[in-house]
């Protein structure tokens, strides 16, 4: 029954303003998000991310999804030679696009 819709404008019925059709409105097109995953359950964390999320963004027609995985560690005792050795020839021989060691 003709009243206000909350918007400043009335409904189209009888005793209402009916200011035509009203503009397409905008929709958000891009997303973006983080999440910190549990070390010890990455594979069980992100394979919930790649099912609820981005499963649902990639099946949209036309959408690029990118997703980027971040590993941050510290080690207050220093890292051994040997595990920087073999983190580092693994990440190249899984194509990381960067890695790297520092002092902090």
């Amino acid at each position: 029954m003709g009243g206000s819709n909350g918007f400043g404008r009335t409904s189209g019925t009888p005793g209402g303003v009916s200011s035509g059709p009203a503009a397409p409105k905008s929709r958000p097109n891009r997303y973006y998000g983080t999440a910190t995953l549990d070390a010890t359950r990455v594979g069980r964390d992100a394979g919930r991310i790649a099912e609820e999320v981005i499963a649902h963004l990639s099946g949209l027609v036309g959408a690029t999804v990118t997703v980027t995985l971040e590993i941050q560690a510290s080690v207050p005792d220093g890292v051994p030679e040997n595990v920087i050795r073999t983190v580092t020839e693994n990440g190249r021989t899984l194509k990381f696009t960067t890695q790297g060691f520092e002092e902090g």
